[in-house]
């Protein structure tokens, strides 16, 4: 019997880190057989997670350019989908979460009738322009979707609101596998500036900023407030890997650039990144990732957003919305700085986003889709 061909389509560091474990575990089915496909909508961070976790993309289409627009990586990413999937005759498509190239792979599949399976489904802060354009592009692709495959059972919900029903699965996510494949307790790490780092003897916050909604006023307070906390903390050091967006470098650099204690590095590879949030003290960040990955590591999280598309860590207690002004995000930093108990709570809670199987769930519910297995995935629950 022939292998059921299963395209796998992303082009961002964050959607390479989330399905590359599932890349591998259709590698390891008897039944599937995955071809690789990213856009490189960004490139150089892209490559360096397809390194570390050993995958050789089949077809590259390599759109990124310099202070590209979103409509320009749909465009170019429609076109040459268009190509590849005439190529290589897939019988499914996966796409991840809620980046353009998510959008756009969904979209290039239903205008060739393959059938697509969205992961991560489910995500929603019914607020279409926050974040932007994540928030449309998550719902365009789950009214596309065949099969919808949600971290949690209020994503299945969010969907069951939509009235999509059909084919929905609760898995768990799969930054968790990930994170499985790549922290172990004698890392050493390549960066220059996280060798000489002391994690024994200072608390090490780690620190990322880069959402679109975030540019202006409110990535100007997350520095400001890193700034002040700098300084009054002697203990404290941190570590902000800066995106590379010409933006977010020229504003760290301007409100932080010169401090002895923040450290500007740039983007860490993704096995460096999971190392460093298992050895530092705390999380202050805008990536939704992360707030995924930290509890699976007993890290507490800030978000510096006004609103998270992900409220179950809330509601567990490992996260807390900090928002971008500067007073309050100073105020709870402090809180977790100074005081033992509060920390001890966020850093013991449950991750409520996965168990490490989220992939081989996804491989079940797509042998169950094409007839291969009785019964779909049993479904994780936190």
């Amino acid at each position: 019997m022939n292998k059921i061909k299963v395209m796998t389509v992303f082009g961002t560091r964050p959607e390479a880190i989330k399905m590359a474990p599932l890349v591998h575990a259709l590698k390891k089915n008897a039944h599937t057989e995955p071809i690789v496909c990213v856009t490189a909508q960004h490139r150089e961070m892209l490559d360096q997670v397809l390194d570390i976790f050993q995958i050789k993309p089949d077809y590259d289409l390599n759109i990124m350019q310099p202070r590209q627009t979103l409509a320009l990586i749909t465009e170019k990413s429609l076109h040459g989908l268009d190509d590849v999937f005439e190529q290589a005759q897939p019988d499914m498509v996966l796409v991840h979460g809620d980046t353009s190239t998510t959008f756009a792979g969904a979209l290039a599949a239903f205008y060739h009738k393959i059938p697509v399976g969205h992961v991560e489904a489910g995500l929603r802060t019914y607020d279409k322009y926050s974040p932007f354009p994540e928030e449309m592009n998550r719902k365009l692709t789950g009214q596309i979707a065949t099969l919808h495959f949600a971290p949690t059972p209020r994503n299945r919900d969010n969907l069951a609101r939509e009235s999509i029903t059909d084919g929905v699965s609760v898995v768990g996510n799969t930054v968790v596998d990930a994170i499985h494949m790549t922290v172990r307790p004698d890392f050493a790490f390549r960066d220059e500036q996280l060798k000489t780092l002391d994690f024994q003897n200072n608390r090490v916050v780690l620190v990322t900023a880069h959402r679109r909604e975030n540019y202006g006023e409110p990535m100007e307070n997350i520095c400001r407030a890193i700034a002040a906390l700098s300084e009054a903390y002697p203990d404290v050091h941190f570590v902000y890997p800066v995106h590379l967006s010409p933006y977010v470098r020229e504003t760290a650099e301007k409100f932080l650039g010169g401090n002895d204690r923040v450290h500007l590095i740039h983007p860490l590879a993704v096995d460096e990144m999971h190392n460093l949030m298992a050895r530092c003290y705390l999380i202050m960040t805008d990536s939704g990732g992360l707030q995924e990955e930290a509890p699976s590591l007993g890290k507490p999280v800030l978000v510096l957003r006004r609103e998270t598309e992900r409220p179950e860590a809330i509601e567990a207690g490992t996260v807390k919305l900090a928002g971008v002004e500067q007073e309050n995000i100073v105020r709870l930093a402090r809180e977790l700085l100074d005081d033992a108990q509060a920390y001890g709570a966020m850093a013991h809670a449950v991750n409520p986003y996965g168990d490490g199987q989220t992939s081989e769930r996804i491989v079940q519910a797509i042998e169950h889709y094409f007839g291969l297995r009785e019964g779909g995935p049993a479904p994780f629950t936190p």
